[in-house]
Order: C-alpha cells, then sequence, then structure tokens
C-alpha cells in the first residue's frame, strides 16, 4: 500500500459497503470531493486490493433453502489434508462460508442447500471420502438469522 487510508477513504468504503450502485457523482457528494477525485480514489481503492468487487445482496427469504452451521473436524491436520479439504470446500456452493478456527473442530462451515436431505447426502459423501479426511461434522440447523453480515465495522476516526 502505497498510504494509509484516510478519513475520506474510509467514509468512502463505508458508502460502498452499504450500496455498491451508488453513481460516482453521488458518491462524491457525500465525500465532499469532486466526481473525479472521488473516481481516483475508488480505482485505487481497487487496485490496493481494499475493494475486491461488487455484488448483489439477495434476500434467502424468497430463496427455498436450509442452512446449516456445521463444525467439522478432520483426522488430522497435515497440511496436504487441510488443503484437500480447502479446496473441496472452494468447490462447493453449498458452502457459502467456511473459517479456519482454533478450538475443539478444524473449520466452521455455513451452507445453503434446497433441503436437510441434499446436506445430509452431501456431507455424508465428504465422511465416506477417504481421501478428504473428515473426521466429524456436527451439524446445526439455522432457525432465524438475527443479523447477517452488512459489511466491516469502519471508523472514521482516523485523518
Amino acid at each position: 500500500m502505497t498510504k494509509p487510508l484516510d478519513r475520506i477513504d474510509l467514509k468512502i468504503l463505508a458508502i460502498l459497503q452499504q450500496d455498491g450502485r451508488i453513481t460516482n457523482q453521488a458518491l462524491s457528494e457525500q465525500v465532499n470531493l469532486s466526481a473525479r477525485a472521488c473516481l481516483e480514489r475508488v480505482k485505487h481503492l481497487e487496485q490496493e486490493g481494499f475493494i475486491i468487487g461488487y455484488r448483489a445482496a439477495i434476500n434467502p427469504l424468497h430463496l427455498p433453502h436450509v442452512t446449516v452451521l456445521a463444525e467439522v473436524t478432520l483426522k488430522d491436520q497435515r497440511q496436504t489434508t487441510m488443503q484437500e479439504f480447502q479446496r473441496r470446500v472452494r468447490d462447493c456452493p453449498e458452502v457459502i462460508a467456511c473459517y479456519l478456527v482454533s478450538g475443539q473442530y478444524d473449520y466452521l462451515l455455513r451452507f445453503a442447500c434446497p433441503s436437510i436431505e441434499h446436506y445430509r447426502d452431501l456431507t455424508n459423501r465428504w465422511i465416506d471420502d477417504l481421501t478428504l479426511g473428515v473426521a466429524r461434522i456436527v451439524s446445526n440447523t439455522e432457525l432465524q438469522t438475527i443479523k447477517e453480515f452488512t459489511g466491516l465495522p469502519l471508523t472514521f476516526d482516523k485523518t
């Protein structure tokens, strides 16, 4: 990174997290910059990797699916085992989030599947696949989402 983020950069990021479709003109007015200066900042934030993409937030209530949180424990923590598991996770469209964690299990995954049967079949295949190294999966069906991720907390205390 060539320079640290300043208050304007953080404000741009906060606004874009909430509305990735905002026009550059509207964004520039909200951060009190010229349209050109604002566009240059956004391009810089993209080039530096702060902004990695733009996407639509889809209302999950409009799509039929079941969401399951799964605690996955591997048989061992060798790099080859972990890399193969992570590759499989990245290739699985039903996995909507995956975290390597410390504690009693190795990974916490969030699945979105068309049915609980689909989820069960998928995870049974993972357990049966000896090359994947899965020792145990503990599943928790999501009953209600209380708070969904809407963006990272950004403060404007920096100068």
